[in-house]
């Protein structure tokens, strides 16, 4: 057996297969030029891991197929091997759940045919997908090619979003701390990732409506949402005669020299000023 080394099918590929041998790159376990794309049951025999083909699933073999009948889950291989980097504790739980909703449920969704497909719409997988070759006729060199492109695409992506997961829990503490007052809202001196954590910390439960921070060179004032998953919602919108103004338009509702922009959805105001910002939320907690 060649360790550290990977086999998957040739042919046209999916991001199923793209997304697991990326994650095994990522998390250190096989190295990129050990990936060989065949069906050969001697060649894949030799390979320390098996993803997408060969008829097994099997994670203390290091087989990761989901296509075969006498598997019935809604695992592809790329949720597959994720779960195996959390059973192996190559991951943590907290951040197997981060990739799982940020990317990897979809992937699994679509591979197997359960996610919906809207017109308009394209997922992750669809684009993943128009990494194959346009023609049909594609030969071996040219797909095997067109597969490490994708590869690298993925790779990056799950790149960017691990760091993400690390920065947003670097913020933890911080905003832990912003929750310990009682207030109707809650404050921070520089731009951070705060409702994953507000959320992570209990924040369905706390009294906050209104988020204030600096953006840029200016303040938002933003409503928190009820739950992460309504995340567009706000407990408390800004002031329906704000939505939509901009500049003097809104300074003539609200009276505020800094008044910069209210979004019409009423979830987001900005403003020149922590000052300015402060007196916009007084004037939207007055209508509480």
């Amino acid at each position: 057996m060649r360790a550290r080394s990977l086999g998957t099918h040739d042919g046209s590929f999916h991001a199923d297969e793209v997304t697991a041998s990326a994650l095994l790159i990522l998390f250190d376990q096989i190295d990129p030029d050990k990936i060989c794309r065949t069906r050969d049951p001697n060649t894949l025999v030799q390979c320390e891991y098996v993803c997408d083909v060969g008829g097994i699933y099997d994670p203390k073999l290091k087989r990761f197929d989901h296509h075969q009948v006498s598997y019935q889950g809604t695992l592809s291989s790329a949720g597959m091997v994720l779960k195996y980097l959390k059973e192996e504790q190559i991951l943590t739980p907290s951040l197997y759940d981060y990739f799982n909703r940020s990317l990897i449920l979809g992937v699994d969704a679509h591979d197997n045919g359960l996610a919906k497909v809207e017109i308009g719409f394209c997922s992750f997988s669809q684009v993943i997908s128009n990494f194959v070759p346009v023609e049909q006729t594609a030969g071996k060199k040219e797909m095997d090619e067109a597969f490490s492109r994708a590869l690298q695409f993925v790779m990056s992506h799950l790149q960017r979003l691990k760091k993400r997961y690390e920065y947003t829990l670097s913020c933890k503490e911080k905003v832990e701390l912003a929750m310990q007052s009682s207030a109707k809202y809650l404050e921070f001196s520089e731009p951070l990732p705060w409702m994953e954590n507000f959320f992570l910390l209990g924040g369905e439960k706390h009294p906050a409506v209104f988020v204030i921070m600096p953006t840029g060179e200016h303040w938002k004032l933003r409503g928190i949402p009820p739950t992460l998953k309504d995340r567009m919602k706000t407990r408390q919108p800004l002031p329906e005669k704000w939505a939509g103004l901009h500049d003097e338009d809104l300074v003539k509702v609200t009276g505020i020299p800094g008044s910069i922009f209210c979004h019409k959805g009423r979830f987001i105001s900005i403003w020149k000023t922590k000052e300015d910002a402060y007196q916009a939320m007084h004037l939207a907690l007055q209508e509480l």
